[in-house]
């Protein structure tokens, strides 16, 4: 009989210690790495004065970051080509600085699909800022697709918001 109760004891505390509480410590790192909004300020640091605070400054707070793009295009927009312009003129002007070209989609069609435009999307912006003289290795593409929309909804002012470039500095 002792070992009946120690036994449903032990069960006991087990099975309590798996309904545990306790937050994970950080269920996705990868997120926050990429993450600009929590970028460390470095603008007045020592160094040369060339550091991420100095694009972020200037950069970030004049020009717009994100270009939106019709349903299923690629192509940029007339009134998004002067945004593009301005970021190459900022990164031929700083060329320490690095951009990454982040693609998504709204969540019609397939996952591959999606991929694949936000992809194209991203290439569209990169070929852009390169015919306007930014070196290929200032600048990474990257396609989410419709895994991280900026809206959550499914009305057209949702799936609009949805279709877009995010232009994210990387150093």
């Amino acid at each position: 009989m002792s070992y009946y109760k120690i036994f449903a004891v032990a069960a006991l505390g087990i099975l309590l210690a798996g309904c545990s509480n306790t937050p994970l410590a950080d269920p996705d790192p990868v997120d926050k790495a990429y993450d600009t909004d929590t970028a460390a300020d470095t603008s007045g640091t020592g160094g040369s004065g060339m550091g991420d605070g100095e694009f972020f400054d200037e950069t970030e707070e004049s020009l717009g970051t994100v270009i939106y793009f019709e349903f299923d295009s690629s192509d940029v927009r007339a009134q998004d080509q002067d945004l593009v312009a301005a970021h190459a003129i900022e990164l031929n002007q700083k060329s320490y600085v690095s951009v990454r070209l982040e693609g998504h989609a709204d969540e019609r069609g397939s996952r591959e699909y999606n991929i694949g435009l936000g992809e194209r999307r991203a290439q569209a912006i990169r070929q852009m800022l390169m015919i306007q003289g930014v070196k290929a290795s200032q600048i990474q593409t990257v396609s989410f697709g419709e895994e991280r929309p900026a809206s959550v909804g499914s009305s057209e002012a949702d799936y609009a918001l949805n279709r877009r470039v995010e232009i994210k500095t990387t150093n």
